[in-house]
């Protein structure tokens, strides 16, 4: 499992799908989290 996941890494496509990866899964806990604070302010 290392040796995969350091050929992963060595290669700019490796490094480039971890960021988009690790960025879509911080999108989703900050929409989450806005929505759950928008959610419980009730209507304006």
């Amino acid at each position: 499992m290392k040796e995969l996941f350091a050929q992963l890494m060595s290669d700019w496509v490796g490094q480039l799908s971890a960021f988009v990866i690790a960025f879509v899964i911080l999108m989703a806990i900050f929409f989450l989290v806005w929505f759950m604070k928008k959610s419980g302010e009730g209507p304006q």
